[in-house]
């Protein structure tokens, strides 16, 4: 009911507002930024009509999907607006009258921000995030706030962990490639039958509710919901997009970036978010913009030629057992393998040399200290304070840190004013839902006292970039001479977030979806996508984007959901 009342507004407009007539009438389905760009700009569709048409696709196939928070109600007053400036000749910027969603941990003053968590579900924020007023300032219309893992999924921990794309304001997003609920035993509690992946969600983007969407990444939140719903996803360098009026988990790894159906189209989108050095977050002088923010200058079809491109075997693609541990972990299957050996075959013959293996030297490290796989995330586990000396107290400490500064910063607007009123006001509320996974990961954090245990975090923090940057990703870099480091689909987030590294991943193939346990005798799941995945060092993305357009325009691989 929540979620018919969100977009209620937005729906029946559809129904009210007719659309002019066309002799050859512009489908927004499957359309692009440019072609969007060059059919306003020929007079062939008003922007008004862009928004109508995904308003058509909202109210035909949401109740399924569950890809939208809330829907602008005001979307089509502020496409009239920017129609009325195009036909006086004002052009905003790249985006101008283009239909744009943002993840609802995302701050917008006309729409609420909630972040997926019942406590604010009627935020009405003070002020915007910077990367909302870069957005406007380009011409965009923000035609919805996107489906979320509730707080970016650090909320529950074992032995329930939160699902991907579940929050108690909107229950479960659902995957346009298979839209249906995990019949198995045990695991029925509404989760989707194939994953929609990470905190953020490219349900809409893939299903043509909007042009692309924002989404926001602390370890595999781009690039984890990119892959599995076909998208081109661009996990920028921290600081590169500001985070200002974004509800954090830890600003030492968080950033939001673009997600959308090609490379052309998030190179755009992050050109737009970039803008200017932000004052209000100092790690956006980090990296120097390009010219103009224009990203699409890389977009260039031989960029793979003499690239050396590193293929990080052990782990990634091969099971490995850690130092002191008998037990494998990492590795693909066969299918997943199979895919990676074809698209490393493509890279050949478009001129790259593969650099195999390429292991990653804290993965492979037999010292237990320096061997990454050993160095975990504090509270991913469980672990609470006096059992987390061989984890990264990182997020825990940085939650609760910045996530009191960002209530701090909402003034009266706040809800609740601390990260342990939030916990008071869940468990006051439990009847309402707010419990269904718990919340040891804010208990967790909460327990952290910022002043005694700063010493601790630095020394994690100093471990956490030894490990994943210095003796991990820039050692091999740097040895073999890459452009980048190719992963299979999102198995490098993690490691490439702790080190606060660009990644863009690109749609590439189609796997069985196979869990363990398995579905029931006589189900018949739908292929799942699967994705590869360029990362490289800080400030990278320029070679990254070409690197993934080059590649893209090769394989062309993304298929659309099809949707009845």
């Amino acid at each position: 009911m929540r979620r018919r009342n969100a977009i209620l507004a937005g729906i029946l407009v559809v129904a009210l507002a007719p659309a002019q007539a066309r002799t050859a009438p512009f489908s927004v389905v499957e359309a692009s930024i440019p072609q969007m760009r060059a059919a306003l700009a020929g007079r062939r569709v008003t922007s008004r009509e862009l928004v109508l048409q995904y308003l058509a696709r909202i109210a035909a196939y949401e109740d399924r999907l569950h890809a939208a928070i809330t829907v602008n109600p005001h979307a089509l007053e502020e496409a009239d607006a920017l129609d009325r400036a195009r036909a006086r000749g004002k052009i905003l910027g790249p985006l101008h009258g283009i239909p744009i969603a943002v993840k609802d941990n995302i701050q917008t003053t006309d729409m609420r921000t909630t972040g997926g968590a019942l406590a604010f579900e009627h935020l009405a924020p003070p002020y915007e995030a910077t990367l909302v007023k870069h957005l406007r300032a380009a011409g965009a219309i923000i035609i919805a706030k996107t489906q979320m893992t509730e707080l970016a999924n650090w909320v529950a921990g074992p032995p329930t962990p939160m699902p991907g794309n579940y929050n108690s304001v909107n229950g479960f997003g659902y995957n346009p490639y298979d839209p249906r609920r995990d019949p198995r035993d045990g695991i029925y509690d509404g989760r989707p039958v194939l994953p929609t992946g990470g905190s953020s969600s490219g349900i809409g983007t893939a299903a043509n509710f909007w042009a692309a969407n924002v989404g926001t990444e602390t370890s595999g939140s781009i690039l984890n919901p990119s892959n599995w719903t076909m998208l081109v996803g661009i996990k920028p360098t921290v600081g590169r997009v500001s985070r200002t009026g974004v509800i954090p988990i830890t600003a030492d790894q968080d950033t939001p970036g673009p997600m959308a159906k090609s490379v052309t189209d998030a190179a755009i989108l992050l050109g737009v978010l970039e803008g200017a050095p932000d004052p209000y977050d100092p790690a956006t002088s980090n990296c120097l913009p390009p010219p103009r923010n224009d990203y699409t200058q890389f977009l260039r079809a031989d960029s793979l030629k003499g690239a050396r491109i590193g293929s990080p075997r052990a782990f990634f693609y091969t099971a490995v057992a850690a130092p002191g541990d008998p037990a494998v972990r990492g590795g693909l299957n066969p299918d997943q393998l199979q895919a990676m050996e074809d698209a490393i075959r493509v890279m050949k013959s478009l001129g790259a040399t593969i650099v195999d293996p390429a292991d990653i030297p804290s993965v492979i490290d037999p010292d237990r200290d320096a061997n990454f796989l050993l160095w975990g995330i504090c509270g991913q586990g469980g672990e609470a304070r006096g059992e987390d000396g061989h984890c990264s107290i990182a997020f825990k400490y940085g939650m609760k840190r910045d996530f009191n500064a960002w209530l701090s910063s909402l003034g009266d607007r706040a809800p609740v004013k601390s990260l342990t009123e939030l916990r008071q006001w869940n468990l006051g509320h439990e009847a309402g839902g707010t419990l269904k996974y718990g919340q040891l990961l804010l208990d967790l954090s909460d327990e952290m006292d910022l002043a005694r245990d700063r010493a601790r975090y630095e020394a994690d923090q100093a471990k956490d970039i030894r490990l994943s940057a210095t003796h991990g990703i820039d050692e091999v870099m740097k040895r073999e001479r890459l452009d980048a480091l190719l992963f299979p689909a999102q198995t490098g987030a993690n490691i490439a977030a702790r080190a606060r590294y660009p990644s863009v991943i690109v749609p590439f193939a189609q796997v069985a979806n196979a869990p363990a346990p398995p579905f029931p005798e006589g189900f018949d799941p739908k292929r799942a996508p699967f994705g590869v995945t360029f990362t490289g060092m800080a400030c990278s993305e320029p070679r990254l984007i070409g690197l993934a357009y080059s590649f893209e325009q090769t394989t062309r691989r993304r298929v659309p959901p099809s949707l009845p």
